[in-house]
């Protein structure tokens, strides 16, 4: 695992919403999940609702329209890499990525001033993506989301199963929002479906509070482990990680991106994320896959990716 390396100086991408879903006030409960989080506005205020209103207007997504809006990304981003020095054109970084996938672009700057080979590769999914969509009345009014899950090569050259998330705003095209492998070993688990087939709703509460959790244990030397009601397992790849990370440069996480989840078959809860760093000082970008098992406070990480 790299170590991190400080950007300092190098701050977030001029012009570029960093994000889309605006942070609740540190007075509040977090609200996680994208089907209550905010516009990419500025002056966008938080909501207190957990029942979006259906749009009037939007046409609902469908499973195909997620998988084929999905093989359009994958072939603008290989595309994209082709393309000389793409991590520092603002324009494409926006036009594929937000959230902790744009700060990825601002880390390839480093990478390159630093002398190191780009490490992003082009994506080519074999088999067909599995899609996990909430129903459309769920969508947030801001927009439209879905998780994919598809085999690919990772950075290494291994084929591995990878977890994607993908949001749009009405009228635009879908953005990768955070990506991560699974670990070795380890499965998606099965998703409790309503009669529809569309993924259930993920707790919101329960996802904020694991997602500080996390943003918690990384930050351990700021806050106590367990402050959240939640516990990283004991076998979690972050436990084995964390320490020879905090060997380099490491400098913690500001907050969180949008949590993307929903209810699993066997009662539990599904979330991916990715933790941010401070936009005037991307240092590294993390992205998890979690499972909370019905009943359970432990958090078991079913996936992750560091880049930095």
């Amino acid at each position: 695992m790299a170590l991190v390396l400080s950007l300092a100086g190098c701050g977030a991408l001029p012009g570029l919403p960093l994000r889309p879903f605006e942070a609740p006030p540190p007075t509040r409960t977090p609200t996680a999940s994208p089907a209550t989080s905010q516009p990419p506005s500025p002056t966008a205020s938080p909501t207190t609702s957990a029942t979006p209103a259906p749009s009037a207007t939007r046409a609902a997504l469908t499973v195909p329209q997620a998988r084929n809006a999905m093989r359009k990304w994958v072939d603008d981003y290989n595309a994209m890499l082709r393309k000389r020095k793409w991590w520092r054109s603002n324009a494409r970084l926006d036009a594929l990525f937000i959230e902790g996938a744009l700060h990825e672009g601002v880390l390839e700057r480093s990478r390159e001033d630093l002398g190191w080979k780009p490490e992003h590769k082009p994506i080519n999914p074999t088999g067909t993506p599995t899609i996990y969509l909430p129903r459309p009345e769920r969508q947030p009014p801001i927009g439209d989301w879905f998780i994919a899950k598809a085999t690919y090569k990772d950075t290494k050259g291994h084929s591995r199963p990878h977890v994607l998330a993908f949001f749009r705003s009405p009228g635009q095209s879908f953005r990768l929002a955070v990506v991560t492998p699974l670990h070795w070993g380890q499965q998606m688990p099965k998703p409790l479906l309503d009669a529809d087939g569309y993924v259930t709703d993920m707790d919101n509460t329960v996802a904020g509070a694991v997602a500080e959790e996390y943003r918690n244990f990384w930050n351990g030397e700021k806050k106590k482990e367990g402050d959240s009601g939640y516990r990283l397992a004991g076998n979690n790849y972050s436990r084995k990680a964390f320490p020879e990370v905090n060997k380099g440069m490491y400098v913690g996480y500001a907050s969180y991106g949008a949590v993307f989840g929903f209810r699993t078959a066997s009662g539990g809860m599904f979330f991916l994320f990715a933790l941010l760093n401070d936009p005037k000082s991307v240092n590294n970008v993390l992205s998890e896959a979690l499972l909370v098992p019905k009943g359970s406070r432990s958090i078991q990480e079913l996936g992750g990716s560091w880049f930095s």
